[in-house]
């Protein structure tokens, strides 16, 4: 059975129309703007590697709170608790834009088809987030999982994870689809929630945050790779 464009509207829209749909876009979009803003910071404080091996060595003993240690060195426990608080953040996020996500090939169809007939920017930045999502519902748990698992950070450890254990792989198909997804949510609840009115400027300014963040991002790794080259096994701790 076919479903037209104008079906799959009217079943999606009917099915969002409850009180339940309310709640779940202020969750959708609470969690989103955490997740955007926690991206943001999180692509900073990795590029302080391009600053050297010490300077990404003092950024990580900050965050893990080297100044509340008796020896001045972080708490890799710090990393492996706020992972876990991530995870479960982007679990609830996935949990309620999941009712959004065409389920049946006749609604991708319809999409597909709505695309076509109306050449909307916002359509169009839609389905975008809607393919970078469904990358992100795959590949996300995957890195947040080996914070968990392995939070020991640091200019040698971390490039041994990038390089040694190939996990570049992981973080060259993980950037594009984390940047451009973030920013286009980020857009997306200022516009839904009346947070700026003109859609044109900030359209701008987020394609240049995504080609920044992505400069940013792919600078990084390939000093991570870089550094990870010039190890030998096994691998011992940075220390200045």
């Amino acid at each position: 059975m076919k479903v037209n464009s104008l079906q799959y509207q009217h079943t999606h829209y009917a099915a969002l129309g409850s009180p339940w749909s309310a709640k779940a876009d202020r969750i959708q979009s609470a969690t989103g703007i955490l997740l955007g803003c926690f991206l943001l910071a999180h692509l900073h404080f990795e590029s302080s590697i391009l600053f050297g091996k010490e300077t990404f060595y003092h950024v990580v003993q900050f965050l893990e709170g080297g100044m509340f240690s008796s020896t001045g060195h972080g708490m890799p426990i710090v990393t492996k608790v706020f992972s876990i608080f991530i995870m479960l953040v982007v679990m609830l996020h996935a949990a309620v834009a999941l009712r959004r996500f065409p389920a049946q090939l006749g609604q991708w169809r319809a999409l597909r088809n709505h695309m076509q007939g109306i050449k909307h920017k916002d359509s169009h930045a839609w389905f975008w987030q809607l393919v970078t999502g469904f990358i992100l519902f795959f590949l996300a748990p995957v890195h947040i999982f080996t914070m968990i698992t392995n939070p020991e950070i640091g200019p040698h450890l971390s490039a041994e994870r990038v390089y040694h254990a190939n996990a570049w792989l992981l973080y060259a198909l993980l950037l594009p689809a984390v940047v451009v997804h973030a920013m286009i949510g980020l857009y997306r609840v200022a516009v839904k929630w009346g947070l700026i009115r003109h859609r044109k400027g900030l359209r701008k300014a987020i394609k240049v945050l995504i080609i920044y963040l992505m400069t940013l991002g792919i600078l990084s790794l390939i000093s991570y790779i870089m550094i990870g080259r010039s190890l030998v096994l096994p691998i011992t701790p940075f220390v200045p």
